[in-house]
């Protein structure tokens, strides 16, 4: 099957700030895409939340997610954790051409600058990395991703025990990922068992996207669906700091 190129502007200068974050949700299959994207998404980020923090659902419905959700809004989806730097390139490569407009792959501080660049070309333009909470990322690792061609980074939690990004890393540190972000142009998000109150706190250190998954569901369990009263909570509440921000 010949591969989906995509081409998706960022739709914001990465080097931005003082703008509230935008919605980032993830959903397991094309039914949750919709709903969340017809809820008022701005990201639709597909996950398998039976496979950890970044499992990846499989190719084909990644590809049907996709064209449920219809350029209603941005979309994403997660390529794994490669255990070496080896493996990134490949999942990135399978991912990418499903269509999706950006591709989420997990990256740790020891893989190679040059895994790191192979990884980015498997999809120009359109690779993320997460990191992940639990192991803080090195003080270069930002600069080094950006050389890479990386569009993005994320801190995410690996594990799902309850604990939430805000109780394993404080403020000072996730601001000056963020800005880290801003300073090289890269599109930044803070992710991890986020719950409705966390958006107060976390839209004021400077993140583009806040991302939600458990938070969002039923029971607050990421592995029930997504309730859609609490979705729409979470984007009225965003757009309450849009709206706070540009008066």
């Amino acid at each position: 099957m010949q591969e989906i190129v995509v081409s998706t502007p960022l739709p914001f200068d990465p080097a931005s700030a003082g703008a509230a974050p935008r919605l980032l949700v993830s959903v397991r299959d094309a039914e949750e895409a919709l709903a969340v994207a017809l809820a008022g998404a701005d990201l639709v980020d597909a996950k398998d939340p039976e496979r950890g923090a970044l499992g990846a659902l499989p190719v084909a419905t990644v590809r049907s997610l996709v064209v449920r959700v219809g350029g209603r809004a941005v979309t994403s989806a997660v390529a794994g954790e490669p255990a070496n730097g080896a493996d990134l390139s490949p999942c990135v490569a399978a991912m990418a051409a499903t269509g999706v407009d950006y591709v989420k792959v997990a990256v740790r501080a020891g893989f190679s600058d040059a895994a790191l660049a192979e990884a980015a070309a498997a999809a120009p333009g359109r690779l993320i990395a997460v990191l992940f909470a639990e192991h803080p990322p090195a003080p270069d690792l930002v600069a080094r991703l950006r050389g890479a061609g990386f569009v993005g980074a994320m801190i995410d939690t690996a594990t799902k025990d309850g604990r939430r990004l805000p109780d394993l890393l404080s403020a000072a540190p996730l601001a000056a990922f963020t800005q880290a972000c801003r300073d090289h142009g890269l599109v930044s998000g803070l992710a991890g068992s986020l719950a409705l109150t966390d958006i107060e706190p976390l839209a004021a250190l400077g993140a583009h996207y806040l991302g939600f998954r458990g938070g969002l569901c039923r029971g607050s369990d990421r592995t029930h669906g997504l309730d859609p009263a609490r979705v729409a909570e979470a984007v009225e509440t965003l757009r309450s700091c849009t709206r706070r921000n540009a008066a």
